[in-house]
């Protein structure tokens, strides 16, 4: 493994170095090489997320051309699933009745 020399740290930097080699258990070295390769992690990690000149324009056009379909019912219905239509009632069964006698005028409890 290669030397790493690091010349006229600032204080308040090595401090917060020192702080966290502390608060991990480890050495100095070891500090750096953990604090140097998390660094390094997010630094690709920010180059990842960002659009060189190209990939920006064509996503705008992308956009813009989007902006431009025209708001069409079928475009606005693609992969919604239909809803299943509504049953209409079943008629009433004709083969239930009413008991015999249920309006007649002399029924019990009728005209009391």
């Amino acid at each position: 493994m290669s030397d790493i020399i690091l010349r006229d740290i600032d204080s308040v930097l090595m401090e917060r170095i020192k702080r966290v080699a502390d608060a991990h258990g480890w050495d100095l070295q070891a500090a750096l090489m953990q604090l140097l390769e998390q660094g390094l992690y997010v630094c690709e990690g920010e180059l990842s997320r960002s659009f060189n000149d190209a990939d920006a324009r064509a996503l705008q056009e992308a956009i813009a051309a989007m902006e431009d379909v025209p708001n069409d019912p079928g475009f606005a219905r693609i992969g919604q699933i239909e809803p299943p239509p509504q049953a209409e009632p079943d008629p009433p069964d004709p083969s239930i009745s009413l008991p015999r006698g249920l309006f007649d005028e002399d029924a019990p409890g009728r005209g009391d």
